[in-house]
């Protein structure tokens, strides 16, 4: 009896597709919905990098994982994509109307970084990869409503990880310049999303979950410190005086961070340490003018 019990779960693999299926708002076709199995030693969870990514640690049962590629769903009959919960919310007909006329576009596009993506059986690093991909295109077609910016700068940065994990399992196929290319498209995104906020072009600080990644919501404090950290690390440096200028930007408001830190037990503690390692390096980099 107790192997019978043990039985379906030796067949259980990463993910299973939903009894539930979901509804395209732009298309109104039906389509299924993979969801990541959880639990049974297939997430374990590693270090934090300095870019708030959480590493996965391979098992010996499921291999390495990537919970990521499961956030995204993608419609197979128009290809838009959308982070799974805005499947349910509204769009504005005139929305919906453009992102259906730049269907076929989306998809050509999509092949021509992740040729041969497939989106109808159990997704791989390098379909999750090119549904990311698909999402990024498909917000640009949505209204402030919706707040894309904020979730553009998303998911250009864990394309930035997706691609740059493809580059490791497969060189010499130039996914280390699409990585550089998705980060220096966040850094864009990101710095936009602040300027929205400010300007009250966006309320991207609303957005109920900014990750980055998906163990934890560091909140607007990530966004901020998220900002300076790309500059520092992937800005243009043709223009000296510019470059310094930012860098100077970045390191006031990750003072700001700093003082809150200090009076708020709910700042989340690894956010700060790696916020202090920021400061000191922009310190360093603003007053010595290393470049």
């Amino acid at each position: 009896m107790a192997a019978s019990k043990k039985s379906p779960e030796k067949k259980a693999g990463i993910s299973y597709w939903s009894k539930d299926k979901v509804t395209c708002p732009v298309c109104k076709k039906a389509f299924e919905r993979e969801v990541m199995r959880s639990g049974n030693g297939r997430m374990i969870a590693g270090g934090l990098t300095e870019e708030l990514h959480r590493i996965y640690e391979p098992s010996a049962r499921f291999g390495r994982i990537y919970p990521l590629i499961y956030e995204i769903g993608v419609c197979p009959n128009c290809y838009t994509a959308f982070f799974w919960n805005d499947f349910t919310e509204k769009i504005t007909a005139d929305d919906a109307d453009k992102i259906f006329s730049h269907s076929d576009k989306r998809n050509k596009a999509c092949e021509v970084i992740f040729p041969y993506y497939n989106l109808k059986h159990e997704r791989a690093l390098y379909d999750g990869a090119a549904m990311y991909y698909l999402a990024l295109m498909t917000y640009d077609d949505m209204g402030a409503y919706a707040l894309p910016t904020m979730k553009k700068a998303i998911i250009a940065l864990r394309l930035a990880w997706l691609t740059d994990e493809i580059n490791k399992h497969c060189a010499d196929h130039n996914f280390d310049l699409i990585s550089r290319m998705f980060y220096n498209k966040a850094l864009f995104f990101y710095q936009q999303a602040v300027i929205n906020e400010t300007n009250r072009l966006e309320k991207s600080s609303t957005l109920n979950n900014m990750g980055p990644d998906i163990d934890k919501n560091y909140g607007w404090d990530g966004v901020i410190y998220l900002c300076g950290l790309l500059e520092y690390k992937y800005g243009q440096q043709d223009d000296i005086q510019l470059r310094l200028k930012k860098l100077n930007e970045s390191k006031t408001a990750i003072a700001r961070i700093f003082g809150l830190g200090k009076s708020s037990k709910a700042k989340p503690g690894p956010l700060l340490e790696h916020a202090r390692n920021l400061y000191d390096n922009l310190a360093r980099l603003v007053n010595d003018d290393e470049f």
